[in-house]
């Protein structure tokens, strides 16, 4: 699923316009972005939670030459899915 088509689909869940479903998920990612740029979480119960997490800095190699390089340290984002999303997906589906 692309973006327009999640447009798509949150409209008519929500009974929305196509610009007013695409200018609450816009809000949404926006939210989420400056959210996690703080360094602070998001948690959604049954859904899951976005954080940051902090990755050390590393040895690495370059693939081509195979010389020893330095990766530096970074954030980066997590999602960590709750247990009814979990349920959701693992769910088992009905006999057809």
């Amino acid at each position: 699923m692309n973006k327009s088509e999640l447009i798509d689909a949150i409209a008519a869940e929500a009974k929305l316009t196509k610009a007013d479903a695409g200018d609450a998920l816009d809000a949404t990612i926006a939210v989420v972005t400056q959210t996690l740029k703080k360094g602070d979480k998001i948690a959604l119960v049954g859904f899951g939670t976005f954080q940051v997490d902090k990755r050390a800095a590393r040895k690495g190699r370059n693939p081509q030459t195979g010389k020893p390089l330095s990766i530096p340290a970074t954030n980066v984002p997590k999602f960590k899915p709750g247990k009814t999303l979990k349920d959701a997906v693992n769910a088992k589906r009905g006999k057809k």
